[in-house]
């Protein structure tokens, strides 16, 4: 079967693994066995108290819950066997998550996707007593949520600098995987500032720590005994752990957390464009030395980044000071910023640096695209230098961009070579580097003036937005 890996939420997760034995020392920090490796026991000692099992029954059927069913049977039997007798034709209502403790008082914090329309949140603590728990605040674009419960003396965890992890560095998660409370397990850092294909500012921390449904906003510890993460989502294809788990750096968390405490809400930045990578290939066509900084392929109307100038084409290099290493990168320094907050960006356009001072906006759920639509009535016009057939967009099917693009070429037809590039039947051309397509004509002109071996960054529209596609000259042989 060719199944795609799917990003799971978990709205619980963990499954024990053998420990080794030694102890944490006084100050929190690990020792070592006489064979080298690290006991995690002294951890648990320090940390598990302050981990909490979350009970949910959600306001509306949750398919992606525990409880709810994860769509593989087997899964699904050991779930239910889990529940109490009275419990088990109520399913569909019900689910697990973790969280920790943040200070004496009673906040706690997991993750948003666990608590999210819930009708009735109720609190286990590690001495068995429970609560029933108010939300707070939660920031679903962050996966971010705060608790409150009516309790005090409990034992907060203590709060770490996932600045300071290394690839390779041991850690730990403490949850309730399925139900089972208490549960610890361990791994190593396998990556940092991981960007997933959700479209998250989050920078995720990979690790290896094994981590299924039901250990969702439970503690990513290191071996000092200090959380540096709140695990939060799995790759997998059955919906229980693979290999690879993520989890929220604890001090984005922690800034999440504090404006849900003082609102009960988070409002991020936005500049209202969309960007994508800069490959090497990209760079070069683009006159930049190396392969940095985050590529504009679509500005809004009447957004921040229209109002300050921010042009389709513009590589952005920093922002605030802050180099852009990626286009990831950007998307966290503008969201942490908040709505209406200046920034300065570096942007690279016509082969030189130039400096746009911005004010950031308030974020939108807007995420709708069109559909790019082929015409295969008009007139088709071969490209050779692209290896592409093509033909222009009629007013019609111009006007299901809702008046977004005002000239396009689709794509008919592609050589091997170019589809081997990134280009596909159905894209729409609506530029080539900063200059936008007006007509046929005008891209035969553009094309003209370059030779065989030189690199064309074309701008396409498909079914998931606009991008830049770089093509290496020619792509036909005549």
């Amino acid at each position: 079967m060719n199944k795609k890996l799917a990003l799971v939420l978990m709205s619980s997760i963990l499954i024990s693994t053998p420990v080794w034995a030694n102890n944490i020392n006084s100050s929190g920090v690990s020792n070592s066995s006489s064979a080298g490796l690290p006991d995690f026991s002294g951890i648990y000692d320090q940390v598990g108290k302050s981990v909490v099992n979350i009970n949910v029954v959600y306001a509306a059927p949750q398919a992606n819950n525990v409880f709810g069913g994860t769509g593989d049977p087997m899964f699904d039997y050991f779930f239910k066997r889990m529940l109490p007798p009275q419990q088990q034709n109520r399913q569909q209502q019900r689910g697990l998550g973790s969280g920790f403790i943040l200070s004496s008082d009673g906040y706690i914090l997991t993750n948003a996707h666990v608590v999210k329309d819930a009708q009735t949140v109720m609190v286990k603590l590690s001495d068995k007593r429970e609560f029933k728990a108010k939300v707070v605040g939660l920031d679903t674009t962050t996966d971010v949520a705060v608790l409150k419960i009516n309790a005090t003396n409990l034992a907060p965890v203590k709060i770490g600098n996932p600045n300071q992890l290394k690839q390779g560095n041991w850690v730990v998660a403490i949850g309730s995987p399925f139900g089972l409370e208490n549960t610890i397990t361990q791994g190593i850092v396998s990556a940092l500032s991981r960007n997933l294909p959700d479209d998250s500012a989050v920078p995720f921390i990979q690790t290896d720590v094994p981590v299924n449904p039901g250990n969702s906003g439970g503690p990513l510890i290191n071996l000092h005994g200090e959380v540096v993460g709140i695990n939060s989502q799995i790759y997998s294809k059955s919906g229980g752990y693979m290999g690879i788990s993520f989890a929220i750096p604890i001090d984005y968390a922690m800034r999440i957390a504090d404006q849900l405490k003082a609102t009960g809400k988070v409002v991020h930045g936005r500049l209202g464009i969309a960007i994508q990578p800069v490959t090497e290939d990209l760079a070069s066509s683009f006159g930049l030395s190396s392969a940095k900084g985050a590529l504009v392929n679509n500005v809004d109307n009447d957004s921040a980044a229209e109002k300050a100038g921010i042009q389709v084409g513009d590589v952005i290099l920093s922002a605030n000071g802050q180099e852009i290493s990626d286009s990831t990168s950007l998307q966290q320094i503008i969201s942490n910023l908040g709505a209406h907050k200046p920034v300065k960006l570096v942007v690279w356009r016509n082969n030189q640096q130039i400096i746009i001072n911005a004010i950031t906006m308030a974020a939108s759920a807007d995420n709708s695209n069109n559909k790019p639509v082929q015409d295969k009535s008009s007139a088709n016009t071969e490209l050779k230098k692209l290896g592409l057939t093509v033909t222009p967009l009629n007013a019609t099917q111009l006007k299901q961009f809702s008046n977004r693009l005002s000239y396009g070429l689709a794509v008919q037809n592609v050589s091997q070579l170019a589809q081997m590039s990134g280009i596909n039947v159905g894209d729409i051309i609506i530029g080539v580097a900063n200059t936008p397509i007006t007509s046929l004509a005008q891209l035969q002109r553009i094309l003209d003036r370059y030779q065989s071996g030189q690199r064309i960054a074309l701008k396409v529209v498909r079914s998931n937005g606009a991008q830049f596609i770089t093509l290496f000259l020619p792509l036909t042989i005549e």
